[in-house]
């Protein structure tokens, strides 16, 4: 009775430390801007930390394609059609992709889904690139982050990290 007693806590507790999950290091997040219509853009992606390190120019080498963010590649979702740039991309699902440079990144959207993020070997399947103004943020971001301003008839998509600021216009086509 004792050696079954014994096996059955050895099991418990087996089945304890199997159960506890270790922290995502970059967790899932989403960003969405919503057009006056009610139609809107959605990106989903992974958000990394800095964790002390050399972001831009470092772990993301300046002038290299970057899946911006972690993990599986970012998408881009949109209900309506856009124009960035001044150049159209038509409503559907997408990945995105950039390009980080110090003074200027550029943007890509890609008709290819549901890939890991890299290696990128996708140039064929691109909507388009498109420019990218960048800035200092005002102090330093721990974690990599999408947003969107929402103005007029379209949006400022901001992407966040370290102490750059990444900016692109989206305007809903109509």
């Amino acid at each position: 009775m004792q050696k079954l007693t014994a096996v059955f806590v050895m099991l418990l507790l087996a089945t304890v430390a199997f159960a506890q999950k270790k922290p995502v290091l970059s967790p899932a997040a989403s960003a969405t801007c919503k057009f006056a219509d009610g139609k809107s853009i959605k990106v989903d992606y992974s958000s990394p930390r800095a964790k002390g390190r050399k972001i831009y120019g470092g772990l993301v080498p300046y002038g290299e394609v970057w899946r911006t963010g972690a993990n599986e590649a970012t998408t881009f979702v949109t209900d309506a059609g856009v124009t960035i740039g001044g150049k159209d991309i038509p409503a559907g699902n997408y990945t995105m992709f950039t390009v980080p440079n110090a003074d200027k990144w550029s943007l890509i959207i890609n008709k290819k889904t549901g890939e890991w993020g890299i290696p990128y070997k996708y140039e064929s399947d691109e909507v388009g690139r498109y420019d990218m103004s960048v800035s200092k943020t005002s102090g330093p971001v721990e974690n990599f982050t999408i947003s969107f301003h929402e103005m007029g008839k379209g949006c400022h998509m901001y992407l966040d990290w370290e102490n750059t600021r990444a900016t692109v216009e989206i305007k809903e086509k109509k």
